[in-house]
C-alpha cells in the first residue's frame, strides 16, 4: 500500500512539473496570472490627393506609447512639456516600438477603403494604449502628371504623433485592439516657394467607433470627385474607373455629399440628410451626372 501511494505521489508531482514546464514554452498561463498582455494590429489607410498620381512616404519607425495609471497621471500633469518631448522623438515615458517592414509606402494605393495591416505587437495589460508615433525618412516625393518631385518636411519635422482615446479607438484592455492611421494626403501637401512641403493631417480611428459611406456615381467621363462635409469636417474621395467610391473612419453626424465634376462639362449634383451614426455603413444611391 505504501509503495502505491508512493508511486502516486511522485507521478502526479511528475505531471506537475510538465505542466508548468509546458505552460513556460506556450506562453499559456492559468486563469488568474498576472503576465497578461494586450494585443494591436495597426493599419494605414488614406483621404486620396486629387492632385497627384501618387505620394510616397518613406517610413523608417513605428512606435506605441503604453502607460500605467501613474506614468498617465504624470503625463497628464506635464502634458505641454511631455508632448513637446514625445514631437522630437523621446523615448521615455512609456514608448516601445513596433515592428514594421521600413519602406516607402504610395499612400494613395489605400484610398475608397482600401488598407493595408502596417504593424502589430503586444505589451503588458495592466498598461492602456495612449498614442502612436510614425517617423518619417528623407526619402519622401510625389508624383505629378507622371514626373517626380522631392517632398520636403516642414521644420524638418519626421515625427507624427497621434494621440489615441476611446472618442475613436475602441480599446480592448486584455484583448485586441485593432485601428487604423488614416493619413490624408490632400491636406498633407502645399506648394511652399517652388517646393512640394509635407505636414501631415493624420486621424486614428476603430471600426467599432467609425462608419462608413459608400456609393457609385457615373458617368466615368465626368471625372468626378465626392466631397462629404459635416460641418467643419471635409472628406474627399476620388472614385475608381467604375464609379465606386467610400468613405471610411467617418465621425457620426448629418452629412452632405458633394458630387464635382471636373471634365467635359457636366454639372454637379449635391445629396444632403445622409445621417452616419458611428456604428454602421451606409449606402447611398448611385448617382448620374448630366449636362
Amino acid at each position: 500500500m505504501k509503495t502505491l501511494k508512493m508511486k502516486t505521489l511522485r507521478l502526479t508531482a511528475l505531471f506537475i512539473c510538465i505542466f508548468c514546464i509546458a505552460c513556460q514554452k506556450t506562453g499559456y498561463m492559468p486563469t488568474g496570472s498576472s503576465k497578461g498582455t494586450s494585443s494591436v494590429n495597426i493599419f494605414l489607410t488614406d483621404d486620396p490627393s486629387i492632385v497627384f498620381d501618387k505620394v510616397m512616404l518613406d517610413i523608417t519607425k513605428v512606435e506605441i506609447k503604453v502607460q500605467d495609471d501613474s506614468e498617465a497621471r504624470h503625463e497628464s500633469e506635464n502634458e505641454t512639456e511631455v508632448g513637446v518631448n514625445d514631437s522630437h522623438g523621446s523615448t521615455s515615458g512609456g514608448w516601445m516600438s513596433v515592428p514594421i517592414h521600413p519602406g516607402i509606402y504610395d499612400i494613395l494605393k489605400f484610398r475608397n477603403g482600401l488598407d493595408t495591416l502596417f504593424a502589430s505587437t503586444t505589451f503588458e495589460s495592466s498598461k492602456g494604449l495612449k498614442k502612436v508615433r510614425i517617423t518619417l525618412g528623407t526619402n519622401n516625393s510625389v508624383v505629378l502628371s507622371g514626373t517626380s518631385f522631392p517632398l520636403t518636411l516642414k521644420n524638418n519635422d519626421n515625427f507624427i504623433v497621434v494621440r489615441i482615446d476611446e472618442t475613436s479607438v475602441a480599446i480592448n484592455s486584455g484583448g485586441l485592439t485593432n485601428f487604423w492611421v488614416d493619413i490624408d494626403a490632400g491636406r498633407s501637401i502645399t506648394l511652399h516657394g517652388g517646393n512640394f512641403e509635407l505636414k501631415p493631417s493624420v486621424k486614428v480611428f476603430s471600426k467599432e467607433k467609425s462608419a462608413d459611406i459608400e456609393g457609385i456615381v457615373l458617368p466615368g467621363n465626368a471625372g468626378a470627385l465626392v466631397k462629404a462635409i459635416n460641418g467643419t469636417d471635409t472628406a474627399t474621395a476620388k472614385p475608381e474607373d467604375s464609379g465606386e467610391f467610400k468613405f471610411i473612419g467617418l465621425k457620426a453626424g448629418t452629412y452632405t455629399l458633394i458630387y464635382h465634376a471636373t471634365a467635359n462639362g457636366y454639372l454637379d449634383e449635391t445629396v444632403t440628410g445622409i445621417i452616419v451614426n458611428g456604428k454602421e455603413d451606409i449606402q447611398v444611391p448611385k448617382v448620374t451626372l448630366h449636362l
